[in-house]
């Protein structure tokens, strides 16, 4: 049995090797050796596990979530807010590259959509950017690392999907993941601000006459005119799940309404933008939802042929106990980003390690925070990281892989960093589920 399960292994990551998608390749290795291993018994127990899966309540928060983001994203409310932001910031060394950021938090904790974020930042920032003198690397760099801070800042898919993989409230992981999203953005900014001053001549400031052309007071009233919209619907949302006056699918539900609203308010609601909102999470949905289901054909086949034996006698052989297992998962999960969908190591990596990783004591909320900051890599590193050809596909001519790819890596060390700190001071993560009672 232990045979089947190390070829099943071996099977699957070659055929993501040779560039069978990922779904495809979890359902023909978990079929192929499951009926190898235990005959069609395996075909009896499925009904079961899909019914499982496609029944949980908790699933209709992913399309209400998705759909939201989508709508805000459409309503085209980041395009005003970015320009806001740049001219408040832009007279610091380094200040539009921090507005930037500061827009990544606002965009994470409304829409959440990577690919969204970075197109938008893309589009309207990397050409302004480098107009201005900044250095392209730190540009790409700064946009893609922004646009992917919204896996971490709740209302997040991957806390989403954790909670289900990890059997815990998704309001409990919601609350625990405030502390290390913010701390990620402050470790971005500290950075940005430390590189402004080493290097001015990489982040320059804006210039002044564009700064005097419209009045400070005039850019206020514009600030709160477009940041109160997604700041009432981020504490209706969050605040209504962290409080529990609702579930997440309720406060899912108030936030696509919201969304809906905010829209029609900035006159761009119209029957082209709900149809295209609808069919991009439609797709977005149906993609998740058929990897959930591949992903459970290749979870029982290998619980079914001793995987878990396996994978707890490789962790008793491992010298310092329960650190050094945790940092082997993290380094698996690391190594699965260059080459893997964050969705994909969530439904592979994590219920392989996650019970051994439990009966060892292991605080799952802390756990949970450590995987969805290590997640946040797979985003930006090369080759295959989405922030990456998310940002190229928009980027000016001008504008080469090697400049992307050489800014990221700055920020795929801070959020190690991040990443750490978190590991030694488990309470940035646990304080405030504590505090509220999960």
């Amino acid at each position: 049995m232990h045979t089947y399960a190390l070829l099943m292994l071996g099977g699957f990551f070659l055929m993501l090797m040779i560039g069978i998608p990922v779904a495809v390749s979890l359902a023909v290795t978990g079929f192929l050796f499951g009926w190898l291993g235990f005959g069609e018994t395996l075909f009896n127990l499925l009904p079961a596990r899909f019914y499982g899966v496609v029944g949980g309540y908790q699933w209709m928060a992913i399309p209400l979530f998705v759909f939201m983001g989508v709508m805000l994203e459409k309503s085209r409310l980041a395009d005003d807010l970015l320009d806001v932001m740049g001219h408040l910031a832009g007279g610091l060394k380094g200040g539009m590259a921090i507005g930037i950021v500061l827009f990544g938090v606002l965009m994470g904790a409304t829409t959440g959509i990577v690919g969204a974020t970075i197109i938008t930042l893309g589009l309207l920032t990397l050409p302004t950017l480098i107009r201005r003198g900044y250095d392209k690397s730190v540009a790409c760099g700064v946009i893609c690392a922004s646009g992917t801070l919204g896996q971490i800042i709740p209302p997040s898919l991957i806390l989403i999907l954790l909670s289900d993989i990890m059997q815990l409230s998704v309001g409990t992981l919601f609350a625990a993941a405030v502390g290390p999203g913010v701390l990620l953005a402050c470790v971005y900014i500290v950075y940005l601000l430390v590189m402004g001053w080493l290097r001015p001549a990489s982040m320059p400031p804006l210039p002044v006459a564009e700064r005097d052309a419209v009045s400070r007071r005039e850019l206020w009233v514009r600030f709160f005119k477009v940041l109160v919209p997604p700041v009432m619907l981020v504490v209706a949302v969050l605040g209504s799940i962290v409080g529990g006056v609702a579930a997440p699918t309720e406060a899912a539900s108030m936030g696509a309404v919201g969304a809906v609203l905010i829209t029609a308010l900035s006159r761009r609601l119209t029957w082209t933008t709900l149809k295209t909102t609808a069919l991009d999470t439609g797709k977005i949905t149906a993609l998740m939802m058929f990897i959930l289901m591949t992903a459970q054909v290749f979870a029982l086949s290998f619980r079914g042929l001793q995987g878990e034996e396996l994978i707890a006698a490789m962790f008793d052989k491992l010298p310092g106990g329960v650190n050094t297992a945790i940092w082997f998962l993290m380094a698996i999960i690391f190594v699965l980003g260059f080459f893997v969908e964050w969705i994909e190591i969530s439904y592979i990596a994590v219920p392989l390690f996650l019970p051994i990783l439990i009966n060892l004591g292991v605080d799952p909320v802390w756990l949970a925070m450590l995987i969805t900051i290590n997640l946040q890599s797979s985003f930006l590193t090369p080759p295959f990281g989405w922030a990456l050809f998310y940002l190229k596909g928009v980027a000016p001519p001008s504008v080469n892989i090697k400049d992307i790819y050489k800014g990221v890596l700055p920020f795929i060390a801070l959020q190690a960093i991040t990443l750490l700190l978190v590991f030694q001071f488990p309470s940035i993560a646990t304080w405030l589920p504590k505090a509220i009672g999960w």
